[in-house]
């Protein structure tokens, strides 16, 4: 007697859910690609739904709602920059990496610091933030006093501002003339180099 072949992860059988391999990642990629495309104001649950072949309610199981998800966004976001930076030499490595995530990872990136957008008090999202401030304040301790000045909370805005600006910039276009066909990553280290003297 042979057995029934079991069914795909997207197909629903009557008065069964849909299931799906792994909806929460399909829902955060898809969520993701319009961000990219359109900015966060363009999410819609009901439209990933679609876009991940799943019922209208099945994205709000994951995150309840828009700022659920936009926060779960935010929160990788956040884990990836720690990851990202967390593995500098030096600062202005810890900069160019900075700027390399906001171009790998535009769409985190708009969402990360839209704090309207997100729900404070997550715990997901306030340990990521706090990783990827620690990652950017271990980058800026290590400079020598002589070489950041005698407040390091201060070189830390500093540096956080020139990186975070320039990415900015980079990524809304307003830096296409000025950086033309040179590497962005390389313009942005002869920047730092100019605010933290090193040898």
């Amino acid at each position: 007697m042979s057995r029934a072949q079991p069914q795909p992860e997207t197909t629903r059988s009557p008065g069964r859910p849909y299931h799906h391999g792994d909806l929460r990642r399909a829902i955060l990629a898809a969520a993701l690609d319009v961000i990219a495309a359109d900015g966060p104001s363009a999410l819609s649950l009901r439209d990933l739904a679609r876009r991940a072949g799943v019922s209208h309610a099945a994205p709000a199981h994951h995150f309840k709602d828009r700022t659920g998800l936009l926060t779960a966004i935010a929160a990788e976001g956040f884990g990836l920059l720690a990851a990202t930076i967390g593995g500098a030499t030096e600062l202005k490595d810890a900069g160019v990496r900075y700027v390399r995530f906001a171009r790998e990872h535009p769409a985190h990136f708009q969402v990360m610091f839209a704090p309207e957008l997100l729900r404070a008090d997550d715990l997901e999202l306030t340990t990521a933030r706090a990783l990827a401030t620690e990652a950017l304040r271990g980058a800026v301790s290590a400079v020598p006093p002589e070489r950041r000045g005698d407040d390091a909370r201060l070189a830390g805005i500093a540096a956080w501002s020139l990186a975070h600006g320039f990415a900015t910039l980079l990524l809304s276009h307003n830096l296409d003339d000025p950086v033309g066909d040179q590497d962005p990553e390389e313009v942005f280290r002869h920047l730092a180099s100019m605010l933290f003297r090193s040898p």
